[in-house]
């Protein structure tokens, strides 16, 4: 099972960190992610709870459903599928909170590659890329 958090304050005020998390249009933007495309809009919001997204970095395509959205300190989401690497996704959430003149963020991300014999070793090279493609998204977040 891989579990990842990532932990950072940026010096950017609540309502500009959730947009930027908040929008698929901008993630083309960070580096890593080749494409990012809205399939289905939220209920209430165009990326609020219900939306529906698939996400490219490199060869790993995500297709997440935002679940919970509320503006502007928490949104939580599930990979409903992945590919070329399979996994069972049990936990997304990102969770901000004001901090000084700044935005703490929270990304979790849990689950497991559902890949016989290999998924353990492949969860352990999941959990590091991952890590390190949140924070690095964060920092560019804090650069814009």
């Amino acid at each position: 099972m891989f579990c990842i958090q990532v932990e950072r304050t940026l010096a950017k005020d609540i309502e500009a960190v959730f947009e930027a998390i908040a929008d698929h249009a901008s993630y083309q933007q960070f580096p890593g992610v080749d494409t990012s495309v809205l399939v289905e809009a939220g209920e209430a919001e165009r990326n609020g709870t219900g939306a529906l997204r698939v996400i490219g970095v490199g060869p790993l395509e995500l297709t997440e459903r935002i679940t919970r959205f509320e503006r502007p300190v928490v949104m939580h989401f599930l990979i409903e599928k992945s590919s070329p690497l399979p996994m069972l996704h049990t936990r997304g959430e990102i969770v901000l909170r004001p901090e000084g003149e700044g935005t703490h963020v929270t990304w979790i991300s849990e689950g497991r590659i559902t890949i016989p014999l290999l998924g353990r070793v492949l969860d352990k090279l999941a959990e590091k890329q991952f890590s390190r493609a949140f924070a690095s998204l964060l920092k560019a977040i804090e650069r814009l």
